[in-house]
């Protein structure tokens, strides 16, 4: 059994390593080269041996599944997706309803039932972030105002299809669409997502911090794929799968500062398993079903590209995005790539999926990755077109933002911010208690029955107020400052009715949960009577007290939450107008590096403002004029996509190597024995420029039996042997 598991993971790892050298080669995306490995690799090939079980493979590929949702998660981050704003989420939630409901349909027409159908949907729904990272990559495209846009909307994207995930396999095994099923099973996944989220960013950011000093590359990628392994463990165990916990435990660590160090530990295992994964779907294809489904496969192909330019487009414009910046977003997702196969992986492990939807998806996902870059440069063009022929009427669209920017008041951003926090406090802290009386009635009840019976409902009450004690009193608590109430005192006489409204909710709801802890350990009489007396006594007797305490662990979640973004200055990509945060890496070869900004004269010559400067964990906001540049540098600068591009050559602009022709593999410690005619004599080592004519260097000069040190004043002489180090062929033109 060993044996052959490794015989077939050595077989489809080397057949993998040639077929993507190949790939790479002709300049097409790894991705693909793992499919056609797999392919390759599969029975349906007889041309080449397969593997021995493809249970071997499928056991590997899991672990692939796991690793691969652990680094989306890395790349994902609560806090990434609070700044993505709404835009991004309507736009993705615009995407993911269209597209499923197109899906939907078409796989009706070509004969699927209502479930294959509805996985299509799915599957048809997910842009790949994979692919379109890379498109952006080899296109120098990825500082553009609008490939920001699609960043976001991927990301809000993977949180919807993890949620997909649950809700399909809900509907799955039920083989039915029962409503109240799936609004339990959404319920229940916000729920956990919200508390692993809580204690995540309670806990893993201050013990990281604790044990930095033992924290080396190899112990760091063992915590991390252990508290992985832990939390996918953990999501099965509480009725999820093992990708959600996964996801939910790498987008805990996007928020601390180990976030890249931790991407690049376990960069090397995603890439390994990961292949391994992408070689697995490549082994589910089957040219006969392709062959005989290719009718099928050019409509889903449509069906993707059509589908995805026009909810995409529509998307950016509902959320007041520029025409350009929409129609640029959407033909850039115009692809269906890994959670295509995650979602057809699932259909296939609960045995739902027809198994000739698998190859058919497989197809769609190559011809789409292929045209990806085609319709990333039609974007413009198409513009371009659509700007001409569009009527008077709607040219607002085109220039909405620079008449309208920024024309939100102070008094509507003030109460904007006031509903968010509300909304926030009330969600989390609910959602806290609803957790602790859950373990209460769950685990310490039962216990406390076995432990102490005739007194176990009084302490087990008892226990349960105390631990909800601060937690109440914090969903009771203003959320309004007194500047703030002031602004709005100002601003409208009648302001304290919306607080007043607000705050009658928020006791309304701290009782309800006294009232409801005691009626569920006693009985609903108990619970009125001493329920609202317990939770006045409480905010009388412990307010002031815990008030203080509960500022003071706000503000460690809050640091810990930020604690990534502290270290750099720029916090959100999306600025008003057409003016867009973009960070660029300094290279050698920038032409301002170690001036004086003040010297560089940036913003006169390319119109754009640098606001920040991160140099390793030194994090520099708004330089002045005496501050440097170096290469490595990372610079936030704030600019159009015009001063942006143009920039963004002259910062990452690389030296060329001096002596480029010059291999350093060759480099050896060698002698020469100078004769009359070498062109060392009369100079020292100083003046000869061995450095920079030669690329050697002077070790040492025998004379006779004397050796004398290369000082820079030794002058060369017939006869003297000069040890250098060197190119052997160059240091020979110096006898």
């Amino acid at each position: 059994m060993i044996t052959s598991l490794i015989t077939d993971l050595a077989f489809i790892l080397i057949l993998g390593a040639v077929v993507t050298i190949v790939f790479k080669w002709i300049k097409q995306p790894v991705v693909l080269g793992y499919i056609v490995a797999g392919f390759l690799a599969s029975p349906h090939f007889e041309y080449l041996p397969s593997v021995n079980t493809e249970e071997n493979i499928e056991f590997w590929a899991q672990i692939g599944i796991v690793v691969l949702l652990f680094s989306l998660g890395l790349e994902f981050s609560f806090k990434k997706l609070v700044n993505v704003g709404g835009s991004a989420v309507v736009t993705a939630l615009i995407i993911v309803l269209g597209m499923m409901t197109g899906g939907f349909a078409i796989g009706h027409l070509l004969g699927f039932s209502n479930i294959n159908s509805l996985f299509l949907g799915g599957m048809l729904s997910m842009s790949s972030t994979t692919i379109i990272i890379k498109a952006f990559t080899d296109m120098n495209l990825r500082q553009k105002k609008f490939a920001s846009m699609v960043f976001a909307v991927l990301i809000v994207e993977d949180l919807f299809a993890v949620l997909m995930m649950v809700i399909l396999s809900s509907i799955a095994v039920n083989n039915s669409v029962e409503g109240v099923e799936m609004l339990y099973s959404v319920g229940k996944l916000a729920f956990f997502l919200i508390i692993w989220f809580l204690v995540g960013v309670f806990v893993l950011p201050s013990a990281f911090n604790a044990a930095r000093r033992f924290l080396n590359s190899e112990t760091l990628l063992i915590v991390a794929m252990g508290l992985c392994l832990g939390m996918a463990v953990f999501s099965v165990y509480c009725g999820f799968s093992l990708a959600l916990g996964a996801f939910v435990m790498g987008s805990i660590l996007a928020g601390t500062s180990y976030a890249e160090r931790i991407e690049h530990v376990v960069a090397p295992v995603k890439d390994l398993f990961g292949a391994v994964f992408f070689i697995s779907v490549g082994m589910m294809v089957q040219p006969q079903v392709i062959f005989d489904y290719w009718s099928p496969i050019l409509i889903l192909s449509c069906v993707v590209i059509v589908g995805m330019i026009l909810f995409g487009t529509f998307g950016m414009l509902v959320t007041g995005q520029t025409l350009k910046v929409a129609m640029q977003s959407g033909f850039s997702l115009t692809q269906i790539g890994e959670f295509a196969f995650i979602i057809a992986s699932l259909g296939m492990s609960l045995g739902v999926l027809d198994p000739t939807i698998y190859p058919i998806v497989v197809a769609v996902s190559v011809i789409t990755t292929f045209t990806t870059p085609y319709f990333i440069k039609m974007a413009e063009p198409a513009y371009n077109i659509v700007e001409r022929l569009l009527p008077k009427k709607l040219h607002f669209l085109i220039d909405r933002y620079t008449t309208q920017a920024s024309v939100e008041s102070e008094n509507t951003s003030l109460w904007s911010s006031l509903l968010r926090r509300y909304l926030w406090r009330v969600l989390l802290y609910s959602i806290v208690l609803i957790a602790i009386e859950v373990v209460s009635a769950q685990f310490l009840l039962p216990w406390l029955q076995n432990v102490i019976p005739s007194w176990y409902k009084l302490a087990g009450c008892v226990i349960t107020l105390v631990i909800m004690s601060p937690f109440l009193l914090a969903l009771s608590v203003p959320v309004s400052k007194k500047v703030e109430r002031q602004r709005l005192k100002e601003a409208n006489a009648r302001f304290d009715v919306p607080l007043i409204v607000m705050s009658l909710f928020r006791f309304a709801l701290a009782a309800a949960f006294v009232v409801y802890t005691l009626s569920s350990i006693f009985n609903i009489a108990i619970g009125l009577c001493f329920g609202l007396a317990i939770f006045i006594m409480l905010v009388v007797l412990f307010s002031k007290r815990i008030g203080n305490r509960l500022n003071n662990l706000e503000s460690k979640f809050l640091d810990n939450l930020n604690e990534r973004e502290l270290r750099r200055s720029g916090k959100n990509n999306n600025l008003v107008s057409d003016l867009h945060m973009a960070f660029m890496t300094v290279g050698t070869g920038c032409e301002f590096v170690g001036e004086r900004l003040a010297d560089s004269n940036i913003r006169k010559r390319y119109g754009v403002n640098l606001v920040s400067i991160q140099r390793g964990a030194i994090s520099i906001p708004i330089p002045g004029g005496n501050n440097r540049v170096f290469p490595g540098d990372v610079l936030g600068v704030i600019g159009n996509d015009e001063q942006i591009q143009a920039l963004l050559p002259v910062v990452e602009a690389e030296r060329e190597p001096i002596n480029s022709s010059v291999n350093a593999s060759n480099f050896k410690l060698t002698n020469v024995q100078l004769s009359d005619s070498s062109p060392l004599l009369g100079h020292t080592s100083a003046s000869a420029s061995l450095r920079s004519k030669y690329t050697s260097l002077v070790v040492a000069i025998q004379r006779g039996e004397e050796f004398l040190k290369p000082n820079g004043e030794v002058v060369f002489q017939p006869q003297d042997i000069v040890w250098l180090v060197g190119d052997p062929q160059i240091i020979a033109q110096l006898k």
